[in-house]
């Protein structure tokens, strides 16, 4: 499938362009995405952060933002939502207002929606176009692929217990398919550190994505606990990679600079 004309063009001013993806969900990949796109933006990058995810859109919440209605620029294109610290932010939950109303669509719909996110929004000049993808490898996540011109590749997350796992591999050999770059795997839910005595408690299992990483030969990038903080800094929708003075904040600082030092380093 070649990539459309009006989407090159759109995208012809930014310079990276990154897909976050899960084989199943609840593994936290819009978490890592929503934090991947801070990290980078707080390291003086100018990023575009896309909530691919038409029926579960989380972004939003993720950057606590709330669901005000988008504008339209003088030539048509759609005005993302500007967060700190300097994210340009779209998605569906924008358009449908109603957090609590379903997004009952059929495929062409949903891959119409994907399109114009692509084509007819006002990216502008940016170093990074973050794309969080709905689990699994179905028509969102092939539509993405086959439609972003020269991507550089995709971050895949999963947590350590097996079932977990076997969907990771499935979604490296969908990308290796589509020939789409891994850049790596992220474990999210590594271990859980005791409050009480500061034992690391292996809640899912431990060195399965590791093992995973080395089999199918693609970067670990990093392990980010299962920690409340993560989970709270979600819930108020403040994004932990904001903190400056956070374990968990400084562990993904690390991955941020593995992905930038694996991209830019190409050029």
């Amino acid at each position: 499938m070649a990539v459309p004309v009006a989407v090159r063009e759109n995208l012809a001013s930014v310079k990276h362009k990154i897909v976050v993806m899960s084989g199943k969900g609840g593994v936290g990949k819009s978490t890592v995405a929503v934090n991947l796109a801070v990290a980078l933006a707080r390291k003086g990058r100018k990023v575009g952060l896309l909530d691919a995810d038409i029926h579960g859109p989380s972004v939003p919440k993720l950057l606590g933002v709330p669901n005000l209605p988008l504008s339209v620029n003088e030539v048509g294109h759609i005005v993302p939502m500007n967060v700190p610290p300097g994210l340009k932010v779209i998605s569906i939950a924008f358009l449908v207002g109603d957090r609590d109303a379903p997004v009952i669509w059929r495929g062409p719909v949903k891959m119409g929606a994907i399109r114009q996110f692509l084509e007819e929004v006002e990216w502008g000049r940016l170093d990074y176009l973050i794309v969080d993808l709905p689990p699994g490898t179905g028509d969102e996540p092939l539509s993405i692929a086959q439609l972003i011109p020269s991507p550089d590749g995709a971050v895949i997350v999963t947590t350590p217990q097996d079932v977990a796992l076997l969907s990771v591999r499935k979604s490296i050999n969908f990308a290796k398919a589509v020939k789409l770059h891994v850049i790596g795997i992220v474990e999210n839910m590594a271990g859980l550190v005791c409050p009480h005595c500061g034992k690391e408690i292996e809640v899912f299992g431990d060195g399965g994505p590791e093992k995973a990483a080395k089999d199918m030969a693609v970067p670990l990038l990093g392990s980010l606990p299962l920690s409340p903080e993560i989970a709270r800094s979600g819930d108020d929708g403040r994004p932990f990679a904001a903190s400056a003075n956070n374990g968990v904040a400084r562990t993904f600082e690390e991955i941020a600079d593995r992905i930038m030092n694996s991209i830019e380093k190409k050029g």
